[in-house]
């Protein structure tokens, strides 16, 4: 059974979610959490650093305008949003769009709260895109010719893509990576639909 037949099966959902984190260095840690369930709802948590995250990047402030004293001043404890996370997540199959620096940030978030940082783990959204358009066209495409109606359909949906430069905020950029994983399922499903009417 596919992962996505399973977390149908289950009634557990794709999750989409995104960090933000003081820098890109290798002692950076994660400010911004947010997340998206497939269904719509959401979540977000500015992060107040654990006493051992000393890293901060101008530059990084920049793009994402968090200021440090705003997270000392209105921050969640990082134990409270690791725990939160945990409550809401654990289970769900949670996807980043760049799952190696959100995974990084990920782990840190859990080791700093004394979570083991398997607890929760993240994939590449690409692969949920590839899982749903594969679910909904396998049974009208035959099977020698469905990798690349795949591939063809996941191609013009990212071309079609509204172009606008990430807002570099955790919840813009979850409910974005969840639009993406929409537009393919539409797409899926309308290519579906003319398959069936022999289009």
């Amino acid at each position: 059974m596919g992962r996505l037949a399973m977390v149908l099966r289950s009634g557990l959902m794709l999750v989409f979610l995104d960090f933000e984190a003081s820098s890109l260095a290798k002692k950076s840690y994660p400010i911004e959490v947010a997340w998206v369930f497939e269904d719509g709802r959401s979540e977000a948590h500015l992060i107040r650093p654990a006493p051992e995250w000393t890293d901060w990047d101008a530059a990084a402030e920049a793009i994402h305008h968090i200021p440090h004293a705003t997270l000392l001043a209105d921050g969640t404890p990082h134990d409270v949003v690791a725990a939160r996370m945990v409550e809401e997540l654990a289970g769900h199959d949670l996807l980043a769009s760049a799952p190696s620096w959100d995974g990084k940030w990920l782990s840190a978030l859990l080791r700093a709260a004394g979570v083991d940082r398997r607890t929760l783990r993240l994939r590449d959204s690409d692969d949920a895109h590839r899982e749903i358009a594969t679910a909904i066209l396998a049974p009208l495409v035959p099977e020698a010719d469905l990798a690349n109606t795949v591939g063809d359909l996941l191609t013009l949906t990212d071309v079609r893509a509204p172009d606008h430069t990430p807002e570099h905020r955790a919840l813009a950029d979850a409910v974005e990576e969840r639009e993406r994983w929409c537009a393919v399922r539409a797409a899926a499903l309308h290519l579906a639909a003319e398959l069936r009417r022999g289009g």
